[in-house]
């Protein structure tokens, strides 16, 4: 007779996806109905922001534009299929209005509830996280998740930590540190050279620019009609490239851009980190659509990649940078894929210091490390870059016949975030 205690761990397991196909990448790989796959994704061009393509489009223009596109990839697919609309954002003000409205004027029935999500650089993840984890409940066989952030036009303003916690806790107060003191930090922590970081972002500009050239971007952007203001005046511009990528960039010329923090430099020292190899401020988008394999087959709809598994964790704010070298192992672990196995790890670029100790930590063979360049390069607009890496890899996966994809990002106040993706293309 099954007692109680057994029947209630029967239920669980039945909720956890990580029981329905086992752990291991032969598991993780295997295709069931219940999977949640991506059907559609892309990306807008990821353009500087306060100067480059999509400075003077309104955020909510951009949000809408970013579900077009991604809708516009399957113009099969109903939109009225769609039971809820994530979107993942840090900093616009008023977004869970801009966002609700987007997704109505992009033809998205009003019986599909949106919500905005907010972890930081790793919200796009969220989103993806969180339709993921609605659909294997079974609570929706269907949902859209996107990530979005206008950083033209972020207020200017700072976070300040009330004194009464500043005073319980050196680690709450350090969670208002500015993002290029904790860059600092793990540059002198983990004796990353100024040196080393210059290198690394020129092969992220290096690498871009041979991705863009070749046209391997292409396929993932969809292009985006921006507002283009002179006086009073509102002109439209299509855009299909991203406009952060520095062409020429070698780590000799980034050797000569004074740093951004000095007041952070270890006494006798010098600070390290510098707006040559740290990530953009930038404006995009990403999104993708996703659902169950069930209903993919039975709209006969092309699967892109299964959603895997999601895995998140917490350091000390101070180190922010780094974490990414704690949440991959443990999406490793949870997956029981093995580091071996992973055909690209797609990781946010920062800051030039962090995505260095990562590599290093883990391992990561420079050919299986952001092979198309990164953040430095093509920027980092908050909401949307984690969904962006995902584009990003899966396009690559695409490109070269690779499976395994693992995107991680570090996160504000000390977190980390990792996704891990198989590729059905």
């Amino acid at each position: 007779m099954t007692t109680p205690t057994q029947r209630i761990t029967q239920l669980a397991s039945h909720l956890d996806p990580r029981t329905w196909s086992g752990k291991g990448l032969a598991a993780v790989s295997t295709k069931n109905d219940s999977d949640v796959v991506v059907v559609a994704l892309g990306r807008t061009p990821q353009c500087k922001a306060g100067k480059g393509g999509l400075k003077d489009t309104p955020f909510d223009v951009l949000v809408h534009q970013t579900l077009k596109g991604v809708l516009g990839r399957v113009p099969q697919l109903d939109p009225a299929l769609i039971q809820d609309v994530v979107v993942g954002n840090v900093r616009n003000e008023n977004a869970a209005y801009y966002v609700r409205a987007a997704a109505l004027a992009a033809g998205i029935p009003r019986e599909c509830p949106s919500l905005v999500v907010n972890r930081f650089c790793s919200s796009g993840l969220m989103a993806i996280r969180t339709v993921a984890n609605q659909i294997q409940s079974g609570e929706i066989s269907c949902g859209l998740a996107a990530g979005v952030e206008h950083m033209s036009s972020h207020a200017k303003s700072a976070p300040h930590i009330h004194d009464d916690l500043a005073k319980a806790s050196q680690e709450a107060k350090d969670c208002e540190l500015p993002m290029g003191a904790t860059s600092e930090f793990v540059s002198q922590d983990f004796n990353v050279s100024r040196a080393d970081q210059d290198a690394y972002a020129a092969r992220s500009h290096q690498r871009a620019s041979a991705a863009q050239k070749a046209g391997y971007f292409d396929e993932e952007i969809f292009p985006v009609q921006a507002h283009v203001k002179e006086g009073d005046a509102t002109s439209y511009k299509v855009l299909t490239q991203d406009d952060g990528i520095r062409h020429d960039t070698t780590a000799e010329k980034l050797a000569k851009i004074r740093p951004a923090f000095p007041e952070y430099a270890k006494e006798g020292g010098e600070a390290a980190t510098t707006g040559g190899n740290a990530s953009q401020l930038t404006d995009g988008g990403a999104a993708m659509i996703l659902m169950t394999r069930r209903m993919a087959n039975e709209l006969q709809l092309p699967i892109v990649a299964k959603y895997v598994a999601t895995a998140v964790a917490g350091l000390a704010p101070r180190i922010m940078g780094i974490g990414p070298s704690i949440a991959i192992p443990k999406l490793l672990d949870l997956t029981g894929v093995k580091k071996e196995e992973v055909d690209e790890f797609v990781v946010n670029e920062a800051f030039s210091s962090m995505a260095v100790y990562v590599q290093r930590q883990l391992g990561i063979p420079d050919e299986k490390y952001n092979t198309t360049g990164g953040s430095c390069a093509l920027g980092h607009p908050l909401g949307a870059t984690a969904l962006r890496l995902v584009v990003q890899g899966l396009n690559n996966m695409k490109r070269t016949g690779g499976k395994v994809v693992v995107i991680s990002m570090c996160v504000g106040t000390g977190q980390g975030a990792a996704g891990l993706f198989i590729s059905e293309q």
